[in-house]
């Protein structure tokens, strides 16, 4: 999966499209250092969102700000 492009939205919430759903805005929120999604505004035209599509984006989002390594430090991701 690729991030097809990303901008920032009001309240600093960040707007984002990946290749393998192209016609649904995915919504990332700030906690603490890192981004989570916070909705996926899904379109019928694409596939069903996963949980594992869910967490690749998150990363790939993540990796793309810099903000990967405090990602990695959330506790669900330790846990994991």
């Amino acid at each position: 999966m690729k991030i097809l492009k990303w901008s920032y939205t009001r309240h600093y919430n960040i707007k984002a499209r990946f290749d393998e759903f192209p016609n649904s805005d995915v919504i990332f929120r700030q906690i603490k250092d890192y981004y989570f999604i916070y909705r996926v505004a899904w379109s019928k035209e694409d596939s069903v969102v996963e949980r594992q599509h869910l967490e690749e984006m998150e990363f790939l989002l993540n990796s793309e700000l810099g903000t990967i390594d405090y990602y990695r430090e959330r506790l669900a991701y330790i846990k994991a």
